[in-house]
C-alpha cells in the first residue's frame, strides 16, 4: 500500500543467519522459508499509526506509538511487548537523556520503533549486513539487550572514574571548589532513573514464561541482567560517594566559616574597650583630661595598649582561644 510507512530498515532473516533486505513493510516474510521479518521504524514515519492498528494487537500498538515509555516487558497472546532504554549517543545530546526503544516480538515478526537514533540498532544492522543475523526473534532481543547494556556499563564506569578524580581532588588535594560535582550528581540521578527499570526489564525477560525464549537464551539474558545489575549498583555507590563529597565540602566550608567568625569575634572582643576609649576621648566637650597636656595623646595610646594587652590576657585566661 502507498500509505504504508517506510522503515528505517527491514530484513527477512533466514534460519541459517543470512538475511535479505526488503523495501516493503509487510507484516509477514516474503519467503515462507524465512524464519522471521524484522521491521525497524522511526516514530515520526508517516502512516505508522495506521499500519500498527492494521497489523498489531491494540496493546502493542499503544506501546509502540506512546509519546513516553518506561522499560517493561509484557506477555501478550503469542508475542512480547518490550520497551527498553539505551544511552543517548546522538550528537549534541546528553548521554543520561536515554533513548527509548519499543518492540513487538512475535514468532515470525519483530517490529521495533525508535524516537531517536539508537546506536545498538545500528550495530545490529551491521551484523545482519555482514551475514550474522540473529537466528530467531529471541536471539534478536538478546543481542539488543546485550548491546544496550554494554553501553550502560561503559557509561557507569566512566561516571565512577569521574567520581574517583573528584575524590582525589577533594580528599587528597584539599580542594573545596568542585564545579563538576553538581553536574555529575545530576547525571547520576537521571541515569539511575532509567537504568533501574531497564535492569528489571532484562531480569523479567530472563524469567518470563513464553515459548519464544529458550532455556539457553534465558541463561544468556540472565548474564546480561547481571551486568545491568552491576551497573545499577555502581551508580548507587557513586551517588552515595558524591553525597559524601558534597557533605565533606559543606563541612569544610562551615568549619572555615566558623573559624573565621571565631577569629573576628576575638578581635572584636579585644577592640571593644579600645573603641569605648576612643569614643569617650573623642567627645568634644570641656573638661576632657589631657587636653592641655603635650603628652596627652601618648598617654592615651599607652593606656589603650595596656587595655588591649589586658583584654588579650583575659581572653587567653578564660580560654577563648
Amino acid at each position: 500500500m502507498s500509505s504504508d510507512p517506510t522503515p528505517v530498515c527491514a530484513y527477512d532473516i533466514n534460519p541459517d543467519g543470512s538475511a535479505t533486505a526488503v523495501s516493503d513493510s509487510g507484516a509477514h516474510p516474503a519467503n515462507d522459508g524465512a524464519a522471521y521479518r524484522w521491521l525497524h521504524f522511526d516514530l515520526s514515519a508517516p502512516g505508522l499509526d495506521t499500519w500498527c492498528h492494521e497489523n498489531l494487537p491494540p496493546l502493542a500498538t499503544r506501546t509502540l506509538l506512546a509519546v513516553k515509555t518506561r522499560p517493561r516487558v509484557d506477555d501478550l497472546d503469542d508475542g512480547l511487548i518490550v520497551t527498553l532504554r539505551g544511552i543517548n549517543l546522538n550528537e549534541g545530546a546528553e548521554v543520561e537523556d536515554m533513548v527509548s526503544l519499543r518492540l513487538w516480538v512475535a514468532p515470525r515478526l519483530v517490529v521495533s520503533v525508535r524516537r531517536q537514533r539508537v546506536f545498538a540498532m545500528e550495530d545490529l544492522r551491521g551484523q545482519i549486513d555482514a551475514g550474522n543475523a540473529p537466528l530467531s526473534p529471541a536471539h534478536l532481543i538478546a543481542r539488543i539487550t546485550e548491546s544496550l547494556v554494554d553501553r550502560i556499563e561503559r557509561i557507569s564506569l566512566d561516571v565512577e572514574d569521574r567520581a574517583d578524580q573528584l575524590e582525589d581532588c577533594i580528599y587528597d588535594n584539599g580542594e573545596t571548589e568542585a564545579n563538576e560535582l553538581a553536574p555529575l550528581q545530576r547525571s547520576v540521578i537521571k541515569l539511575r532513573r532509567h537504568v533501574g527499570p531497564m535492569n528489571d526489564t532484562v531480569k523479567a525477560l530472563a524469567t518470563i514464561d513464553t515459548p519464544l525464549i529458550t532455556k539457553k537464551l534465558r541463561h544468556r539474558l540472565r548474564d546480561t541482567a547481571n551486568r545491568a545489575t552491576r551497573s545499577v549498583e555502581e551508580l548507587h555507590e557513586v551517588a552515595d560517594r558524591l553525597s559524601a563529597l558534597s557533605e565533606h565540602i559543606d563541612m569544610v566550608n562551615d568549619s572555615r566559616l566558623g573559624r573565621n567568625s571565631y577569629i573576628l569575634s576575638v578581635i572584636a572582643a579585644i577592640f571593644l574597650p579600645l573603641g569605648f576609649l576612643t569614643g569617650l576621648f573623642g567627645v568634644n566637650v570641656g573638661g576632657m583630661p589631657g587636653v592641655d597636656s603635650p603628652y596627652g595623646f601618648a598617654i592615651l595610646c599607652g593606656v589603650m595598649i595596656l587595655v588591649g594587652l589586658a583584654g588579650y590576657l583575659i581572653l587567653r585566661l578564660i580560654r577563648w582561644f
